[in-house]
């Protein structure tokens, strides 16, 4: 672990006091919180990730080192070892989606950011009082940016952060069963707060609307897809903890009683498997768009896209609106007219089936993997051409069983790869909005179209309003074009490549400077100033369906 200059350790050693792992889990507290109140609140959060009274979790560690070491070697830096507060945000974002398609608020790559590239309505800032980075401020001309194991950190803080949030939610299930935190549960206790935990977290409504879907489970079928199906997957997830805590061999590993804290773990571990099992649902969503995109060109003209959702697929009901602003519609054929780019589509927040005040769980982002493979075999921010070609010519975008598609590689592909490394210096930066536009041409169904910087946005349903949904008329009217666009023409003839533009924007700084000035965000300074005077290790423990108008949202699908 990195160790802050003796003067930062001793600044902030004051200002936090001795480590106390309390029990008490955190929850959200104005950014106008007194100095003991934030202090308080810090240290409880805290405890486990600064190591108090417990061995670190080397595992899970490794884990999280082995997934950020690829994308690590290809983040261009500053001083020979150090990235900027831009780069740590695109590293974050990166890891929740690969891990468990967690979308973090606040590090969503269309979320504004303001001037510190920070963003405003992140988890970090939410649950730590704004009070911090005041306090900090004397610290920031020192630092020169972050380190790889500060990376680690940042990582591993939001993975606690994220797992604390949930206990809000688990405490008033309990309150509501009137269910004592300080007893333990039967199996059958367990399963009755896991039946409720999942019906809150998965539904944006008031009490009364849970009220009444925890009574009717005929009509919480109707507003969940798949519930019975759910509520075994939580189940599923009791017998996983069940099977961990038997292999550790804990005193209580074969008990039938859970306490509020394994309650707290079983939760935890829904947040971070539920994408795989809702992905099923997501790849049934993406075959019914591939089966609309004749030409394989990774998009479907929204006239067949509205004449599906009119007579067969409820799921595909947003408003042209709303397409827009997701940046999964494109307008740039006046022949075709309007087309849903599918991996944009699927990544739009619409597609998220749970949707927190911190977090989404998303679609599976398949071009995670494909960028990822590059990653691992090019280990630098920058590559030739010819060597990103030699790559590429060897992939597949088999993201299932029954689906292997080649890449994309006509001449005119090779050709713009070339445009970019021209107007790059000769090489191709992989961190590039051109690069990651010529992906999305090379592997169409799989990775999404990089609008410019602050075009699009990440906006759910609550936020985007009232006229998120498209009414029936305008559905008819796009709809009713629909055959006449059924046409033997090749490809090309559809000037498919029609929105490709010759706008860079490096995502990440590829022209940093010994001038950099980047500030540490409060947790990795805790951690920093943990490691430097105790010598810890970090320790780790390791929705909502907006209703809206319940079964009359039904087929927007998921917030």
């Amino acid at each position: 672990m990195a160790v802050l200059e003796y003067s930062n350790v001793l600044v902030i050693g004051l200002l936090l006091g001795v480590c106390d792992c309390s029990s008490k889990f955190l929850h959200e507290r104005p950014a106008s919180a007194s100095n003991q109140a934030f202090k308080d609140e810090i240290m409880n959060a805290m405890g486990s990730v600064l190591g108090c009274g417990g061995e670190a979790d080397q595992g899970h560690v490794a884990a999280v080192r082995n997934i950020m070491m690829p994308m690590w070697l290809t983040i261009p830096k500053a001083h020979g070892s150090r990235i900027d507060r831009r780069s740590m945000r695109y590293l974050v974002h990166r890891y929740f989606m690969q891990t468990s398609s967690l979308m973090v608020k606040g590090f969503e790559p269309t979320r504004p950011t303001n001037d510190s590239n920070w963003g405003s309505a992140d988890i970090l800032s939410q649950m730590v009082p704004a009070y911090v980075e005041s306090v900090l401020e004397s610290q920031h001309s020192t630092q020169n940016g972050f380190s790889f194991q500060d990376v680690l950190d940042m990582v591993l803080t939001l993975d606690q952060l994220i797992f604390d949030s949930e206990s809000a939610l688990l405490e008033n299930v309990y309150e509501h069963q009137r269910k004592s935190q300080r007893r333990s549960l039967s199996s059958q206790g367990l399963v009755q707060v896991l039946d409720e935990y999942m019906v809150k977290w998965m539904v944006d409504a008031d009490e009364e609307t849970h009220r009444i879907l925890l009574k009717n489970r005929t009509f919480a079928t109707q507003v969940l897809p798949h519930y019975e199906a759910i509520l075994k997957f939580a189940e599923g997830e009791v017998r996983t903890f069940d099977f961990k805590r038997q292999r550790m061999n804990a005193p209580d590993a074969w008990a039938t009683r859970y306490s509020f804290e394994d309650a707290h773990k079983v939760v935890g571990g829904i947040t971070r498997s539920f994408q795989s099992f809702w992905q099923s649902e997501c790849s049934s969503m993406k075959e019914s768009l591939m089966d609309m995109d004749k030409y394989n060109t990774g998009r479907v003209p929204l006239a067949k896209f509205y004449n599906t959702a009119i007579n067969s697929d409820w799921r595909f009901g947003e408003s042209e609106a709303f397409l827009r602003e997701l940046g999964a519609l494109d307008e740039s054929s006046s022949w075709i007219g309007p087309q849903v780019i599918i991996p944009n589509y699927l990544q739009a927040t619409s597609n998220c089936i749970i949707s927190t005040s911190h977090y989404s769980v998303c679609c599976v982002a398949e071009c995670e993997t494909l960028l990822g493979e590059l990653e691992s075999a090019i280990q630098a921010p920058t590559a030739s051409p010819e060597a990103i070609l030699s790559i590429v010519r060897k992939m597949t975008s088999q993201t299932t069983l029954d689906h292997d598609e080649p890449a994309h590689l006509d001449g005119n592909m090779v050709s713009q790869l070339e445009q970019v490394a021209k107007s790059n210096g000769g090489m191709v930066p992989l961190h590039s909005r051109l690069f990651a536009q010529w992906l999305h041409y090379v592997f169409p169904h799989e990775c999404p179209y990089p609008h410019k910087n602050g075009a699009v946005s990440a906006a759910t349903i609550s936020e985007f309003g009232d006229q998120f949904v498209a009414s029936q008329a305008d559905m008819k009217r796009h709809a009713s074009n629909a055959t006449a666009l059924d046409i033997t023409v090749t490809k090309e003839d559809l000037q498919w490549m029609s929105q490709w533009s010759s706008d860079e924007e490096l995502m990440l700084d590829y022209e940093s400077s010994n001038s950099w000035r980047v500030f540490f965000f409060v947790a990795c300074s805790i951690l920093l100033a943990a490691g430097g005077v105790f010598g810890g290790l970090i320790t780790l423990s390791s929705g909502k369906k907006d209703v809206s108008s319940a079964q009359g949202s039904m087929h927007s699908h998921w917030v």
